[in-house]
């Protein structure tokens, strides 16, 4: 068997552009893929910070589906690392995204427009 790479994580999005702007906004993540379906049942776009090793988020888009989606106990989140966590802070606050502080560990929460949660932990260069 060969060796495996990490490639993407997918989330499912009920306004595309709506998520596009987040995304962009919040994490500075953008467009680098876009598949469109012939019959215009679905789009999927791949976000990428463009320093993550080719890792991407990939955002896909149902035409058919007609009701938020179900994230459960929102157990499931992505993380991203920031040399600013502290401007970071002060702008997904501004944005009015912040949905959980944990300073003991230092770290807090965002949502996404779908109620995704994203963690947002400060760079270990420190370490």
């Amino acid at each position: 068997m060969g060796n495996f790479r990490f490639v993407h994580n997918n989330i499912n999005v009920r306004d595309l552009e709506k998520s596009l702007a987040f995304y962009g906004e919040a994490l500075d993540l953008r467009e680098v893929k876009r598949i469109n379906a012939e019959d215009g049942s679905f789009v999927i776009v791949y976000l990428s910070d463009g320093t993550s090793g080719g890792h991407l988020l990939e955002l896909t888009w149902l035409r058919d589906w007609n009701r938020d989606y179900n994230l459960g106990d929102n157990e499931f989140h992505l993380a991203f690392e920031t040399d600013d966590y502290e401007g970071a802070f002060k702008k997904h606050t501004r944005m009015g995204c912040v949905c959980y502080v944990n300073e003991k560990m230092g770290i807090y929460f965002i949502n996404d427009p779908d109620g995704y949660w994203l963690e947002v932990v400060p760079s270990k260069k420190n370490d």
